[in-house]
């Protein structure tokens, strides 16, 4: 028998195993329709970004309530979970969107600038609300 100490330590860890595979191919992807929707399209970064983010918000939210988070937590009451899930992702998105102001309007640098934070700093963060508040 496995203590309850590390039975929830594992399931953590499967969770962001899991919420790792899902989130980074989501967010290559994002941010490849990001990029493709500014940079390609002529449309300003921002814009782009906030079209991005209603495409893959619905993706996402499939994705990680079926695959990351599965067997963890109610799975009743899902206009509830999926009102927390749309909070959570406009944290997200604002955070990007601040990124992107940040590195390109304000800084002036090139639209793919905003990519590295939105891999390496915005999933993090969203794991630990997703985990604790939305699918918990």
């Amino acid at each position: 028998m496995i203590p309850a100490d590390n039975a929830d330590r594992r399931a953590v860890a499967l969770q962001a195993v899991r919420y790792a595979f899902a989130g980074l191919v989501i967010t290559i992807l994002f941010s490849a329709c990001y990029w493709a929707v500014a940079e390609l399209g002529g449309i300003d970064p921002m814009v782009s970004l906030a079209v991005t983010f209603i495409l893959f918000s619905a993706i996402s939210y499939v994705t990680h309530g079926a695959f990351s988070f599965r067997g963890h937590g109610a799975r009743d009451r899902q206009h509830i979970r999926a009102g927390r899930f749309f909070i959570v992702n406009v944290a997200g998105f604002l955070l990007n969107q601040f990124f992107v102001w940040l590195l390109v309007k304000y800084l002036g640098g090139p639209t793919w600038w905003p990519i590295v934070p939105f891999i390496l700093v915005t999933p993090w963060v969203t794991f630990a609300l997703h985990r604790k508040w939305v699918f918990g």
